[in-house]
């Protein structure tokens, strides 16, 4: 087991805990789009969970490297919108802050000379810019549409 710096256990944490949240809202989504009949958005988002739970796993695996049991703090709230495009809007500010939590613990590691986890969240982040840019195009291949339904179920 290698030692950590008690700030990287932290980023690992909060990382956890933001990947987690991702995966609940991606989960949810794929069940609400499927109830509205977007058969091939529910299976895209169900494609976003297993993407983020494997994050997840990285994360819990690399905390029980280091030695510490893994634990989330606090999952977000789900977020809700009435379509597609307010769901997308939701995904990406949910990216966002994942690319900045791993960037700055990217830095953080840098700072420190920790190599191997600064590796590591760099990979992460890179990972996230990645999919906060195929959101981004699905977004825009939606353009500015309205929603399709008024009266579709939300929670």
């Amino acid at each position: 087991m290698d030692a950590a710096h008690p700030r990287v256990l932290g980023y690992l944490g909060r990382a956890l805990s933001l990947e987690l949240s991702a995966v609940q809202q991606y989960m949810t989504q794929a069940s609400l789009v499927e109830l509205w009949g977007e058969l091939e958005a529910a299976e895209r988002f169900r494609q976003e969970t297993v993407e983020e739970l494997r994050h997840a796993e990285r994360l819990v695996q690399r905390m029980l490297q280091l030695g510490v049991a893994p634990a989330a703090s606090q999952l977000r709230p789900v977020g809700h919108a009435a379509d597609l495009v307010g769901l997308l809007r939701l995904d990406a500010d949910l990216e966002q802050d994942l690319i900045q939590h791993y960037a700055e613990a990217t830095r953080f590691c840098l700072l420190i000379g920790d190599h191997n986890n600064e590796a590591f969240f760099r990979t992460l982040r890179d990972e996230e810019q990645q999919h906060g840019e195929v959101l981004a195009a699905w977004l825009d291949s939606l353009g500015n549409a309205q929603s399709r339904s008024l009266q579709r179920a939300t929670f």
